[in-house]
């Protein structure tokens, strides 16, 4: 029999149709695990499993017992659910919601949001910090009876499901916000649409994670805490390990590293706007190693290396992300540094790799 993992990756990531049928139908079978604790809820184009983990390991610091679950993952399957700051027993958190899974049918994110928020009222924590997977309005996690939401901020990404503007984009992440909640916003824009979708209280703030902690304890929180996310931003020397799927990624991630000349070894999904991505980058890029995922939205290393060749004058297409790594490496010595970037599922591709100089 396939363990657990196995299984879950057989599962379709996306639903034929959005929508909270069958994440309710399932909770609905496993006893409605996502009332038996408070709830935070985090939304937003990017930084959310930041601001998930950081917000989880201030509550813990506080004495509560807290869950996280965060997506996608680069280490393996069980970074996603955490409880008190350790990875759960994922085979046995899916074991327990499989059967009723595979009865309704649900999708790989359903499944897993329906072991988190189970896994999470078995553990019985005080809290669970949960991140939302794509946009709010239908995600599986809006099933969740928040008092805290966060909004991290918004970008064009997901424009298909989400709309075209970042207005639209707000309202659907925004309609997670339960009657009466407090929203935390790293975007002072959005307070106005806050109110009129049921927040009544909102804080601004250029720190989520801490901000939600804080709003939920009641008093603010001095000093910080450490939190362990593979692939957002390592450094191994010079070189550094960053995800960055979308223009804002790459905006945020060019302006926290020190070097201008990187070789730059990226793969990039299909569906986001590679074109403005490659500009950003080619600020702080010297050559350029197009390389893909192993997952059916990347885009191929030929076709991200002819779009390259519009920012960079040396380009190399290598299909194979942990030869387009080696490759890169060759290519920066002796004095120079790599960069590896895009889509975290690259990330993850290369976590073997990227352990040996965490």
């Amino acid at each position: 029999m396939p363990s657990q993992a196995e299984w879950i990756e057989s599962l379709s990531p996306w639903p034929e149709e959005f929508g909270l049928g069958r994440i309710r139908a399932l909770l609905t079978e496993l006893g409605e695990p996502q009332h038996a604790y408070r709830a935070i809820h985090v939304v937003g184009t990017n930084g959310k499993s930041t601001a998930t983990r950081r917000a989880a390991a201030f509550l813990a610091r506080e004495g509560l017992s807290a869950g996280a679950y965060t997506s996608p993952h680069v280490s393996g399957w069980s970074e996603r659910i955490q409880v008190d700051g350790e990875d759960v027993d994922f085979e046995s958190a899916i074991g327990r919601v499989r059967a009723a899974a595979e009865r309704i049918g649900a999708t790989q994110f359903e499944t897993m949001t329906a072991a988190a928020l189970a896994e999470f009222a078995m553990a019985g924590v005080d809290v669970a910090v949960v991140e939302a997977g794509l946009g709010g309005r239908l995600d599986a996690t809006n099933v969740l009876d928040a008092g805290i939401a966060v909004l991290t901020n918004v970008s064009l990404d997901h424009t298909d499901v989400l709309g075209g503007t970042r207005e639209q984009i707000a309202k659907e992440k925004l309609a997670v916000v339960t009657p009466g909640a407090t929203v935390v916003l790293g975007e002072p824009e959005w307070e106005e649409l806050a109110h009129e979708l049921g927040g009544a209280r909102v804080v601004h703030t250029t720190d989520v994670g801490r901000a939600a902690a804080a709003q939920f304890v009641g008093r603010e929180l001095e000093g910080d805490v450490e939190i362990d996310l593979p692939g957002r931003l390592d450094f191994s020397g010079e070189d550094v390990f960053a995800g960055a799927h979308n223009p804002a990624g790459v905006d945020w991630l060019v302006a926290r590293i020190p070097r201008k000349d990187y070789v730059i070894c990226a793969a990039i999904l299909a569906d986001k706007d590679a074109r403005s991505m490659l500009g950003v980058l080619a600020g702080v890029g010297s050559g350029f190693v197009a390389t893909q995922t192993e997952t059916q939205r990347t885009l191929a290393a030929d076709e991200l290396a002819q779009l390259a060749r519009e920012f960079f004058a040396d380009v190399e297409s290598v299909p194979d992300a942990s030869t387009a790594l080696d490759r890169a490496r060759e290519r920066a010595r002796p004095d120079g540094a790599v960069l590896v970037t895009g889509s975290l599922y690259l990330l993850r591709d290369l976590f073997g790799r990227l352990e040996t100089v965490r």
